[in-house]
């Protein structure tokens, strides 16, 4: 059977309508009145009012803009802010919708029980909710046909309410500067203008009705706008003239002092409360059908336990399980006979979802992404008008049920993450942390054109021809970067089809591992003419980044016969202003334990101290401390110091233990001669790190590394690392 969809009067405007006319309107407003004057009623209303239209121009101009699936809100925040932030705040907003339904049969039992005074307030209560979930069973259809019964008995009794300006004796000394005398709870002993306002807001509070109704419109885009607007305006205008008609139909005394005086002073009461009545049922009708269909979206995209079970729908299209749950819930509500104490909870979440509603439309205006072109544009101050306001008025009602309820949707929140969710559509949190990077661009670039060396970190660019070229190397790549460096791999394109198909293959998985400890990786696949050429230009094209790599990593395998070409290439990255680490792997041993460092500095230059430059000695110095935190190791620091000027007395030695800010269990020792035949005395290290001085070569490096039998990895700075900053 297909699926019964709904249009803009059924399906939103006659919902939100109906939640927005409810039991506040009838019993409360009168009260308002009688407390603030009119003025000060009229500043209530309007304040309200100022929250709920920006979030309903919001929600309506996001909605114009995407293809908005079931839930909701909670459909529109994950759009644009991910599964995560929609979840965290979809799950409280649906136990908010839910316990109120609660709160609705408590509204709608007080108004019953001036009829049936002797009947105990539990039979009613459950009776009631019997009422409304045979109702909602039955199916959303014959729900919203009830609710059509109900607007015309709400219409009816808004008539009564106006005609009693021609059956009573009117009062034009009317009160425009309310004395706030307080209520029959507190025995009059005063209010204030923002308890009044607390009291109040809960009456606006209704202009996500037909949004939650998302997944059953015909056409969400249109109804959702329409229907929503104009509900608010419509609504707006009746609370406005509610105002007036109150001022003069009673004095500020009998205002503040009876709840029932639109009732009483009708020109036909029954209709009045049989409009109380109606109001409240409709508004716990409107929550019971809208709840589910936030569990059921919640359960599609597999954000809660047993969400399969969650996502089911009945033949007719009604989400059955997720509405048995929901009435779960609302016997929870009922069974604490008492909402008081979790009222203003619930409260906060929903003017946490408004919150979010308008950040999302402020996001995405402040984005400015092409594609965001929605159909109703709205200024930004719509938005941030409504995010600032609706998290004011948060903290206005209660400071502490306000933090309390942001500490729950954190909590949510951060479950969420853990469960590593993924949204199949995708969503437009890349864009805002892209816009971010570039904001923080311009403000870098303005404070300083060139890149600062105290904020260097090693960002590694690898040319890769074969896949062993980064698998041998792979640990040590991660020791060098991890937790903050990143890696971009270079893919020299193969001819032969099998063996690009391998590289590819590789790859994704190599990716793959570098991203399950959290650090940025991207590789790009380039077609390779000459393999020197090939890296130049890469480096010369990424110089005009400004997230560039700043080190070239070569992996070296000594089998090969011809390494010569690798000469040009330190060269090369010299011109190009990029550093160099080459690690040449010793064929038996690779990297050992993994535990213990040998750091060889050389050519010191006599004024180290006073110049803060160690020569080239910075990046094998920088990629020594790397590798010692990521293996907890040690660093046995090695100065080979030929230069007749340069003395290293014990108080240098602890200078340059304390300007490089060494490990506490570093030891550095002076040696004098040949730098092979100093290295081939020390053999006890898994990898020997080097700086490559003016004139070695390729084949220097490799006979060093066999004739040592120690890996070793060999560095070249650039201008940008100092190991002494």
């Amino acid at each position: 059977m297909a699926k019964k969809t709904f249009g803009t009067f059924a399906g939103v405007f006659t919902p939100t309508t109906l939640t927005i006319l409810g039991v506040i309107m009838y019993i409360r407003q009168p009260w308002v009145v009688g407390n603030a004057g009119v003025l000060g009623a009229l500043g209530i209303v309007l304040l309200s009012v100022a929250i709920t239209l920006t979030t309903a121009l919001s929600l309506s101009s996001i909605t114009t803009n995407i293809r908005i699936g079931s839930g909701g809100a909670f459909s529109l925040i994950s759009q644009s802010l991910g599964l995560e932030i929609g979840g965290a705040i979809g799950i409280p907003f649906y136990f908010a919708q839910s316990i109120a339904v609660a709160m609705y049969i408590f509204g709608f039992r007080e108004g019953l029980q001036t009829l049936t005074p002797d009947i105990n307030p539990l039979i009613l209560d459950l009776a009631i909710f019997a009422v409304v979930m045979g109702i909602a069973f039955i199916s959303t259809s014959f729900a919203f046909k009830i609710q059509f019964v109900i607007l015309g008995i709400i219409v009816l009794s808004l008539a009564s309410i106006y005609g009693a300006l021609f059956v009573n004796e009117l009062n034009f000394n009317i009160e425009w500067i309310g004395q706030y005398p307080g209520s029959v709870e507190n025995d009059f002993s005063g209010s204030s203008f923002w308890m009044v306002f607390a009291v109040f807001f809960p009456a606006v509070t209704g202009v996500m009705a037909g949004a939650n109704m998302s997944g059953d419109l015909t056409n969400p885009r249109k109804s959702i706008t329409v229907g929503t607007i104009s509900s608010v305006i419509i609504t707006t205008l009746i609370y406005i003239s509610l105002i007036f008609v109150a001022a003069v139909i009673a004095s500020p005394d009998e205002l503040a002092k009876n709840y029932n005086v639109f009732i009483d002073k009708a020109l036909f009461g029954p209709i009045v409360l049989a409009g109380l009545l109606g109001a409240t049922l409709s508004s716990a009708l409107g929550s019971f059908v809208g709840a589910p269909r936030i569990l059921l979206a919640l359960g599609e995209k597999n954000i809660l336990p047993k969400s399969k079970e969650l996502a089911k729908k009945s033949k007719k299209g009604e989400p059955v399980n997720a509405m048995l749950i929901t009435a779960g819930l609302v016997l929870f509500g009922i069974s604490l006979r008492n909402l008081n104490t979790i009222a203003p909870l619930l409260t906060m979440f929903f003017m946490i979802t408004y919150a979010m509603v308008n950040i999302v439309a402020l996001v995405e205006q402040t984005l400015g992404l092409p594609s965001y072109r929605p159909t109703l544009k709205i200024p930004i101050i719509i938005p941030a008008i409504g995010a600032f306001g609706s998290i004011a008025i948060m903290f206005v009602l209660n400071v502490i049920v306000a933090l309390f309820s942001l500490i729950f949707i954190v909590i949510f929140y951060l479950y969420l993450v853990k469960m590593n969710i993924k949204s199949a559509a995708g969503d437009s949190r890349s864009g805002l942390f892209t816009a971010l990077a570039e904001w923080a661009t311009k403000k870098t670039n303005n404070l300083r054109q060139e890149r600062e060396v105290r904020s260097w970190r090693p960002d590694l660019l690898i040319p890769v021809t074969m896949p062993k070229e980064l698998r041998s190397s792979f640990k040590l790549i991660h020791s060098i970067i991890y937790p903050k460096g990143s890696v971009k791999i270079l893919a020299l394109r193969n001819e032969n089809e099998t063996e690009q198909k391998n590289m590819e293959n590789f790859l994704i998985n190599a990716v793959k591992k570098f991203k399950e400890s959290d650090l940025s990786v991207s590789y790009s696949v380039i077609d390779n003419t000459d393999f020197n050429t090939t890296v130049n230009v890469s480096m010369q094209s990424l110089n005009a980044a400004f997230f560039k790599p700043n080190i070239i990593f070569i992996s070296i395998d000594t089998a090969n016969s011809n390494l010569s070409y690798y000469n040009k290439l330190i060269a090369d990255t010299k011109k190009n202003n990029f550093g160099m680490m080459i690690y040449i792997p010793f064929a038996t041993a690779s990297l050992a334990i993994e535990k213990s460092i040998n750091l060889w500095m050389t050519n010191i230059p006599a004024d180290w101290k006073e110049t803060f430059n160690v020569n080239n000695n910075n990046l094998s110095a920088l990629t020594s401390l790397l590798i010692c935190r990521n293996w907890k190791g040690n660093i046995d620091v090695h100065i080979l110091n030929n230069n007749p000027n340069l003395i290293f007395g014990e108080n240098d030695i602890e200078d340059l233990k304390t300007m490089v800010r060494f490990p506490k269990r570093t030891t550095i020792k002076i040696h004098e001669g040949n730098l092979l035949e100093n290295v081939a005395k020390e053999k006890n290290a898994d990898v020997n790190i080097f700086n490559i001085e003016p004139g070695v070569t390729i084949d220097d490096m490799v006979k060093i590394v066999n004739d040592s039998r120690i890996s070793a990895i060999f560095c070249s700075d650039s201008d940008f690392e100092n190991v002494l900053v």
